[in-house]
């Protein structure tokens, strides 16, 4: 699978996962099922997900959660077209996560599996809280490792032929300090240190050179991408919560990223939230992301192996995007039904404006609609987001 759409449905996921697993350190939060559903479009990509989580406290100390995530895939991104491969494919992803909590301290151990045609991915993941001075200070570590081995399909989309590559490691640090300044405002900040070995590249992406346009009509021919093995980033975020006389809470976030490939990043994030009696929860969200392009990064190279490390993979471009987000929570059974404590239902919808700095658009300009290489129109396109889930505590 190509690592546009990887990423995009990891966005997914990580949207539902982070929504159905918020638990604060030394408290455990409460037995629930959830149901979710996902749907992306935008780029040339289609993508669905499905979801079930299922959590549930032993003697008050212990907490088992199982997690099922199937997303499938079709279409692709432009610069994957421009290599004349598009992409039908499906990922199934498992996890089993085990939080204990002692006295002030609370602990967590999972396990995820993902597997793809083309990828397979395994990743552990532990972590630590700790409340501390009158529980007005919460310290947080981490570490996550992920072991995956990558593939590529030279067959087609609906009859593949994997061929195995090699494979990529990649480690996690996190720390985290999250601090009640008042009662009416919580700080936050977070360093998380990423280090990646491997095979990092995609191999479905390609480089483009000059060529002579009596050689190649299209003045460029295509190359295979070259990448560093090895790769670390670096991300500080800060951020505040304010909760307003009348219930509601204002946020605000900023975090910094810088890796070794020479990429830096800049996201911002407001945030609101909005409860109405006990049965609405109205929240929205307006995000802008920017970054600068990778050190190796070219949408057109003079010529053939003209550098050591070469690519022109979209996420290594210098881009911005925006995104604004509205949600709504309703408690359809504030006091609850059957076996259940209480539900509700949750509808969230995203739009995302993806603009690229210096990656042109291949696929639908040539030298027959005027444009020479390296000259066509930058590229950029909306993507729309829809989440549905369903919560039932017990």
């Amino acid at each position: 699978m190509k690592s546009l759409s990887r990423h995009l449905s990891r966005l997914a996921a990580l949207a539902a996962l982070s929504l159905m697993c918020v638990a604060g350190a030394a408290v455990l939060p409460d037995d629930r099922a959830d149901l979710f559903w996902s749907q992306y479009k935008g780029g040339g990509m289609d993508i669905k997900g499905e979801s079930v989580l299922v959590r549930k406290k032993f003697a008050e100390q212990f907490a088992v959660q199982a997690n099922y995530f199937v997303d499938k895939v079709s279409g692709a991104s432009v610069d994957v077209l421009s290599n004349a491969s598009v992409i039908k494919d499906e990922r199934k992803q498992k996890s089993l996560s085990l939080d204990y909590i002692h006295d002030k301290t609370q602990y967590n151990l999972s396990y995820t599996n993902s597997t793809e045609r083309d990828y397979i991915s395994n990743t552990t993941h532990f972590s630590l809280s700790q409340d501390m001075f009158g529980d007005l200070t919460t310290v947080t570590l981490g570490f996550t490792d992920s072991r995956n081995k990558v593939g590529e399909n030279i067959g087609k989309s609906n009859a593949p032929n994997i061929t195995w590559l090699g494979h990529a490691t990649s480690r996690s640090y996190e720390g985290g300090l999250s601090q009640v300044i008042t009662k009416n405002l919580i700080t936050g900040v977070t360093l998380e240190v990423i280090t990646d070995q491997g095979l990092l590249s995609n191999p479905y992406r390609s480089i483009r050179y000059s060529v002579d346009p009596s050689i190649n009509p299209l003045g460029y021919s295509l190359g295979s991408q070259v990448y560093p093995k090895t790769h670390t980033s670096t991300a500080v975020e800060g951020r505040a919560k304010y909760y307003l006389p009348y219930r509601a809470a204002a946020s605000v976030s900023y975090r910094y990223f810088s890796d070794t490939w020479g990429v830096h990043a800049n996201t911002i994030e407001l945030g609101y939230t909005h409860p109405i009696s006990n049965e609405f929860i109205f929240e929205g969200r307006v995000r802008h992301y920017s970054q600068n392009h990778a050190t190796f990064y070219s949408d057109l190279f003079p010529f053939a192996n003209s550098q050591n490390f070469e690519a022109r993979d979209q996420n290594l471009a210098a881009s911005t995007n925006n995104t604004f987000d509205a949600k709504v929570t309703w408690a359809f059974a504030p006091e609850g039904f059957l076996i259940f404590k209480r539900a509700t239902t949750t509808f969230d919808l995203s739009r995302i404006q993806f603009k690229y700095s210096d990656f042109r658009n291949i696929k639908a300009y040539s030298i027959a609609n005027g444009y020479a290489a390296g000259t066509e129109p930058l590229y950029h396109f909306d993507a729309t987001v829809y989440q549905v889930y369903v919560s039932l505590f017990f």
